[in-house]
């Protein structure tokens, strides 16, 4: 997962793709680190920052009962939330970044807690993970995460794509 902003975006305007993020424990930071990258607007449509619950459900379109029954740090979320932005957004690839910053446990889930989830021409990207060393690095990591995933699932460009 060595893909930076740049190296995405690159890959994205070749493919003649967008992407759409929607992010939660990250905050923007993901859609601040796209947009740092000049020209970004050539593949980058926009982002949601979903921080509570609710949004998820009423701006993104993830299924109220699934929030209710298992809170917003689930990787079913992450991928409502990455369908729903793609969709909102009408591009190619969404994103999405959901979990546990800190301090603090939510819903049950240590803090470190991350489920990622790339929905894109290609099926469904998602990925798990249990990060530390705080708040910053964890949200940190999580962004170079996902940038790594959405360039797994550029490369990918296939019907067999990865789930989990």
């Amino acid at each position: 997962m060595s893909d930076g902003a740049e190296e995405v975006l690159a890959a994205l305007v070749a493919a003649g793709a967008t992407v759409a993020v929607a992010e939660s424990l990250t905050g923007g930071l993901l859609a601040a680190e796209l947009v740092a990258v000049p020209g970004a607007s050539r593949a980058f449509r926009g982002s949601v920052t979903a921080y509570a619950t609710e949004l998820k459900g009423s701006v993104l379109g993830v299924d109220p009962d699934l929030l209710a029954a298992k809170g917003a740090v689930d990787p079913t979320v992450a991928v409502q939330m990455a369908e729903g932005v793609r969709r909102l957004m009408a591009a190619d690839y969404g994103v999405a970044t959901t979990g546990v910053a800190g301090p603090d446990p939510q819903d049950g889930h240590p803090v470190g807690t991350v489920h990622l989830a790339v929905a894109g021409p290609g099926g469904v990207f998602g990925s798990s993970l249990v990060l530390s060393q705080g708040r910053a690095t964890i949200r940190r990591r999580t962004v170079e995460a996902a940038l790594g995933l959405l360039g797994e699932a550029l490369r990918s460009g296939n019907s067999d794509a990865p789930e989990g």
